[in-house]
């Protein structure tokens, strides 16, 4: 079952505020049969805010007998603003932004991600390994279920290897998908994120280590490059904002390029390139929500990821007479 009264209703009834992101983690078949009665039995409403509010922005009233209590979140997925309890405000931080809170935030540039990723000690980003452990994870355990569109599990079929082959290009397609596949099929299957969403970690996570395996770089390599394109991906979203109408299959897809290029022996100029390439082909791809076909959208960011790579290691580059490509990246 997917949609919005669904997710109020587990909510509401077995979250943990805790969990934050993971608010729902707990949750077992007998839970959801239990979500399923209460949007039967309770009146839940659910509709469009009017007026000028922030892009990301979610407001719940709740009323139990004689008792009513108001949240707004807004800016941030787990930023809240406003609290109120039978009339007493406990919170209220509407006058301020995000931004205020945030002024610490490091402002990314390309030439300090780049630098970092591949001359950081090793240790102290080595933890990034653990993107590989929980989503290459979901991939292997997709390909053994029915999730989603299947497209990750059609990948690896004969009839598919006759077109495409057997090989690092439908392999790091068929890993990716099923991953996504898994997660908006409903698997009760964890993954890591990338600035808040889990496709763009799928996205920006196994495309590299797929490559990385089947290229037999070493641990090392693998390390660099998944950070490489985690950082790139971050860098990309501090432009974007935290919520945006385009795609976010795009921003990851690009990550994990520069990381493939990196694999694939590239310098700071062809992972440079790496990302032109990548805007100039998918850019505009928009956003329309969570669900099963998400797993196609990211199959395309994918495959541009590695055509993106190899043109760059050949020596081409889209240019900035070319559309919206910038010199500077």
């Amino acid at each position: 079952m997917i949609g919005l009264p669904i997710a109020v209703s587990l909510g509401a009834l077995i979250g943990k505020p805790e969990y934050q992101l993971e608010v729902l983690k707990d949750l077992t078949p007998d839970n959801l049969e239990q979500g399923k009665q209460y949007i039967k039995d309770a009146d839940i409403n659910i509709k469009l805010k009017q007026g000028d509010v922030d892009k990301l922005y979610i407001e719940i009233i709740c009323h139990a007998g004689e008792d009513q209590a108001t949240a707004i979140i807004s800016g941030s997925h787990t930023h809240f603003v406003y609290v109120e309890r039978n009339g007493e405000v406990v919170l209220d931080k509407r006058g301020g932004t995000v931004g205020d809170e945030a002024d610490d935030d490091i402002q990314l540039n390309f030439p300090m991600v780049y630098e970092f990723a591949t001359t950081a000690p090793l240790d102290e980003i080595s933890f990034i390994l653990k993107t590989r452990d929980y989503n290459m994870k979901a991939a292997e355990l997709s390909i053994k279920g029915n999730y989603g569109h299947c497209l990750g599990k059609t990948m690896d079929r004969p009839l598919s290897h006759g077109i495409f082959g057997d090989n690092i290009f439908s392999h790091i397609i068929s890993r990716t998908a099923s991953a996504c596949d898994a997660r908006m099929g409903g698997a009760m299957i964890p993954v890591m994120s990338n600035s808040g969403s889990g496709n763009q970690g799928i996205c920006a996570t196994n495309p590299v280590v797929v490559y990385a395996l089947e290229n037999e770089n070493t641990e090392e390599e693998m390390i660099r490059a998944l950070m490489l394109s985690h950082l790139t991906a971050i860098y990309i979203k501090q432009s974007l904002g935290k919520l945006s109408a385009l795609c976010g299959c795009v921003v990851a897809s690009t990550g994990s390029s520069c990381g493939i290029t990196y694999l694939m022996g590239g310098d700071y100029t062809r992972i440079c390139n790496s990302v032109k390439n990548m805007i100039a082909n998918l850019t505009g791809m928009i956003c329309d929500g969570a669900k099963p076909s998400c797993a196609l959208k990211i199959s395309s960011g994918v495959s541009t990821a590695l055509l993106s790579a190899l043109l760059s290691m050949e020596g081409k580059c889209v240019t900035s007479a070319e559309g919206i490509v910038d010199d500077d990246v």
